[in-house]
């Protein structure tokens, strides 16, 4: 499974791995952390 990022208004992002959402930064309130995304994808393969 190919990882995705899907844009949203205002800076808003989600990345989905699988059409499963592994982060928002909507939810978050923040942007992620740095290699916080890779270590997400990683444990949804």
């Amino acid at each position: 499974m190919k990882p995705k990022l899907v844009e949203g208004r205002d800076g808003v992002f989600d990345v989905e791995v699988g059409g499963d959402v592994v982060f928002s930064k909507a939810e978050a309130g923040r942007f992620p952390e740095e290699e916080e995304i890779l270590r997400l994808v990683r444990e949804r393969r």
